[in-house]
């Protein structure tokens, strides 16, 4: 006989359910709604060490991004009815249709988008389509749930709410499964929704599976799905026609193991299609289903007291009786999680939404992480990488941990390089945080663990069996299908605190090679700070910086001699690029302090800053960086500075070369009276329609200056300090004789 348990995937209220027909009904055979592919593994489920939240991987070895999960809670009634087979040593199948034939028909469908001119669509995996939708919004695809019809009848607006009153706190369950079976014939009939081929089949493969067990003279047999397949399982379909429908499907080679699972991954939020919104919740259902509200409120002030609120026993009763009188109120006949919300907030939180989420994260969701036993067999990068979080004491969990290395012991360097190889395999684990004192012996990282970081680990198995192989050559892989040079360099500094000595030899050789040919100035200088950095603070790791520094100092060589060209006759948009530049150059030079290199780049500035065709910015900013050096001072700077202000000049020029000499500060025309004044006439020279014309340059260059020196230099203004005056300088001049020459002068004009 065939007994069909419809139930709701990771329901409490299902699970409970499910386990107490089959320890009554005692079948033969248990089938699940599950890939057959996974159904060797099967055997772990009562190992000790295998604990819930878990999930089945199924993936395609050749092309792991082809994969699905199917997790599991220890309070979804697929897991309690395998638990129970295997615990009763009864058989139990997977009757879903297998994940070799769904991927292959993804990658089918996929194909026929590619080729087809029409616009690409929805190309996600038909896979992660299988067993745990929910039965909800499970191959149902129409605009509204059938279900929430049935909840709107009953006075309920979320059919998720009548839901968990309906089934998951009742007490009373018998003939539970036959009234949601007719209850999904009737939604059915209503609501077909639409012709969904891959659902027909997964259907088909299901009842060919149930009749395989008959044919095996199983005669208990329990199918466990979910509810909205019962009808179908349950309707009179030839066997030819099944046959028929599935024959000649394609067929791929597909993989499976079990990996942790999270509760956030189990959530609605984490975008999983069969999730439920409060993982946390339903757990405390399936452990204490008698409970009024007093055990989860009790949590509750737990958490708060944990975290320094003051919450105290008089909060929780008060808070419980809510709780009851809201239920009264709602005619049910227990109080539900909104009911308890509702409660919290009012008496625990005292109106102050903010503290919900905090219920929200630690208890209706849940931070909890499931655990798989290491003798499970695995990909043997994913056991390296266990193996190191185990070493290293550095578990992966839910929730966001934080952690300060000190580079100068030996297990937090050990960490630490561990951390920035499983970066470049692009296992984003860990990300580093800013921290105060760059160059410092401290790195700050959080970790937030991702079961889905195994489709990436099994995707980079094939690099390598450990981190260390597999990040060396992936690096190297990187580096040849990339191949420009700002990129290599962004590798290098990545394989440094990774410490894969081959790698960097590799890429160093590749840098080399690559800035030899190079004539781009702009790409050399954008690679300079990045590999001084790397020179400057390598030693922090106890690598061998000093390798970066030849290369560094090649490189600047380079630029010094090609830099007066490139900036020459170029356009406003390229001269800020290269100012941008000029300045990071400059401090990568002033970083490494070696005097060749020092005295290079400073006669570059020098041909740079009176080329005649250098663009008036990048001309302004080489003679301040100039000035900055005290290579230009006193006189010859005055002169400079004259000339470039004055109307010899056209006043866009000027402007611009003003915006370059006080770029990022105004410091200089605050302290120095002889440069205000000259800006000053400057401006007071200039005729009404040149001012306008130029005022948006002027307004650039002061708005690059700070707050306090723009204000400064507004009260200067505003006090009178302007100077009409004409720059004073020492000199021997004879007033006497000049007197004298001003008659001959003045003939000499015609007056």
């Amino acid at each position: 006989m065939i007994h069909y348990l419809g139930i709701r995937h990771h329901g409490p209220g299902s699970a409970r359910n499910v386990k107490q027909y089959l320890e009554k009904l005692q079948p033969d055979i248990v089938l699940v709604e599950g890939p057959p592919d996974a159904d060797g593994i099967l055997q772990w489920v009562t190992h000790n060490d295998l604990k819930p939240p878990v999930a089945i991987l199924c993936y395609q070895p050749d092309n792991p991004d082809q994969s699905c999960f199917y997790p599991f809670s220890e309070f979804s009634p697929e897991w309690q009815a395998i638990q129970y087979a295997r615990s009763k040593n009864i058989h139990v199948r997977f009757i879903d249709l297998p994940s070799a034939n769904q991927f292959a028909i993804a990658n089918e469908k996929a194909k026929a988008v590619i080729n087809s001119d029409e616009p690409s669509g929805d190309t996600t995996p038909i896979a992660n389509a299988s067993l745990l939708s929910s039965v909800i919004v499970e191959t149902i695809k129409i605009k509204r749930d059938p279900v929430s019809y049935l909840a709107e009848a009953a006075g309920f607006e979320d059919g998720e709410k009548w839901w968990e009153h309906m089934f998951e706190h009742r007490k009373n369950d018998e003939a539970v499964f036959e009234a949601v079976g007719e209850m999904m014939s009737v939604l059915r009939e209503f609501f077909p929704g639409e012709d969904d081929q891959l659902e027909k089949l997964r259907e088909a493969h299901m009842r060919k599976m149930i009749r395989q067990a008959e044919k095996e003279m199983f005669r208990e047999i329990a199918v466990v799905c979910g509810a909205w397949h019962v009808p179908a399982l349950k309707a009179n379909i030839k066997q030819k026609d099944d046959n028929d429908l599935l024959k000649g499907l394609p067929k791929v080679k597909v993989d499976c193991t079990w990996v942790p699972w999270t509760y956030s991954r189990l959530s609605f939020f984490s975008g999983y299609g069969a999730g439920i919104s409060s993982p946390g919740w339903y757990e405390h259902i399936w452990k204490y289903p008698n409970d009024n509200g007093t055990l989860w409120m009790a949590m509750v002030a737990k958490l708060f007291r944990g975290k320094q609120m003051d919450t105290s026993v008089a909060h929780v009763i008060e808070a419980v009786r809510l709780a009851e009188s809201l239920t009264s109120l709602r005619h049910l006949n227990k109080a539900g999680l909104e009911e308890l919300n509702e409660a919290t907030l009012s008496i625990l939180c005292h109106g102050e939404s903010i503290m919900m989420n905090l219920v929200h994260h630690e208890l209706v969701v849940s931070d909890r992480i499931g655990e798989v036993p290491t003798e499970i067999p695995k990909p043997p990068l994913q056991l390296d990488i266990e193996k190191l979080q185990k070493k290293l004491r550095l578990p992966p969990t839910a929730d966001w941990k934080d952690y300060v290395l000190d580079l100068r012991k030996e297990t937090d360097l050990e960490r630490s390089i561990f951390l920035h190889r499983l970066q470049l395999l692009e296992i984003k684990w860990g990300f580093p945080s800013a921290i105060a004192g760059k160059g410092t012996f401290k790195e700050q990282w959080r970790l937030q663990w991702d079961p889905a970081f195994s489709i990436d680990i099994i995707e980079k198995g094939s690099w390598g069996n450990t981190v260390e192989e597999a990040a060396g050559k992936y690096v190297k892989h990187l580096a040849e299908e990339h191949g420009t040079l700002p990129h290599i360099c962004e590798l290098l500094e990545k394989a440094i605190p990774a410490e894969l000595p081959l790698s960097v030899s590799f890429l160093i050789n590749e840098i080399n090679n690559l800035a030899a040919t190079s004539s781009d100035v702009i790409q050399l200088m954008e690679i300079i700070p990045g590999l001084v950095s790397t020179s400057r603070y390598g030693n922090v790791r106890k690598t061998d910086a000093d390798m970066v520094s030849g290369i560094v100092e090649s490189l600047i060589t380079r630029i010094c001699v090609s830099l007066p060209s490139a900036c020459s006759g170029i356009d406003q948009n390229a001269s800020e690029l290269l100012t941008d530049l000029l300045m990071q150059l400059n401090q990568a030079v002033n970083t490494i302090q070696l005097k060749d290199i020092s005295d290079q780049w400073q006669q570059a500035l020098g041909q740079v800053a009176h080329g005649k065709n250098t663009s008036p910015v990048i001309a302004g900013y080489t003679t301040k960086l100039l000035t900055d050096y005290k290579i230009l001072q006193g006189e010859e700077l005055l002169k400079i500075f004259y000339y470039a202000m004055s109307s010899v000049s056209s006043p866009d020029v000027a402007a611009a070369w003003l915006e370059g000499f006080l770029k990022g500060s105004g410091t200089l025309l605050l302290i120095d009276e002889d440069f205000w004044s000259v800006v000053n006439n400057w401006v007071d020279q200039l005729d009404e329609d040149v001012f306008i014309q130029v005022l948006p340059l002027l307004r650039r260059t002061f708005s690059g200056f700070s707050k306090p020196e723009r204000r400064r230099l507004g009260e200067k203004v505003k006090s009178g300090k302007s100077g009409n005056t004409a720059v004073k300088t020492d000199s021997n001049i004879n007033t006497e004789r000049a007197k004298q020459g001003i008659e001959v002068v003045m003939k000499m004009l015609g007056y």
